[in-house]
């Protein structure tokens, strides 16, 4: 068997059996819409992250009452992706800011109607709590529009704060209200 070696920097041999790959890391990301074409936003955004990813899966797109609100605003468009990236969590959420801001989202206030909303729900099996970043993220476990997606792309995703899959978290909320 030949050994295949490549030249460092300083001419020196390096063995490809040495070299690695930069870790991939998997990641869910929640996304909602509900305002303009939500569907085509919804696709846009996952289009938007390749740039930063390698896209496996998306979700059904289900559409979900909008939570924490007493006003009446219309319903959203959800879905989660399954994504690999060699990005931290600190830049996933960058590009996520920047792609809602480039697809016209505005904060301005608490549970306002959303062109798009782009939420870091997972980083492999981390938790994470920095102060731009929260991993898992703190509400995702008390929602059915997040963990219905999830569930359906990976049943088995373990929460690694409660230790319960994607699969029981969802079997252990209430019936959605229409």
């Amino acid at each position: 068997m030949h050994q295949i070696s490549l030249e460092g920097d300083n001419g020196r041999q390096i063995p490809t059996n040495r070299l690695k790959a930069p870790r991939m890391a998997l990641v869910y990301i929640g996304i909602g819409s509900n305002l303009g074409d939500r569907e085509e936003l919804v696709l846009r955004a996952v289009h938007e992250m390749r740039a930063f990813s390698r896209v496996k899966k998306i979700s059904t797109l289900i559409e979900s009452i909008p939570q924490g609100v007493s006003y009446k605003e219309p319903k959203f468009m959800n879905a989660v992706v399954e994504l690999e990236t060699d990005f931290s969590p600190d830049e996933i959420l960058d590009e996520l800011l920047r792609i809602e801001e480039e697809m016209g989202r505005k904060r301005t206030s608490i549970g306002e109607p959303r062109e798009i909303d782009l939420d870091l729900l997972g980083y492999d099996a981390k938790i994470i709590e920095t102060e731009k970043v929260v991993v898992p993220h703190p509400r995702m476990h008390e929602r059915r529009f997040v963990l219905g997606p999830l569930a359906e792309l990976n049943p088995d995703w373990i929460h690694p704060v409660l230790n319960l899959t994607a699969k029981d978290l969802l079997s252990k909320l209430p019936p959605e209200d229409e």
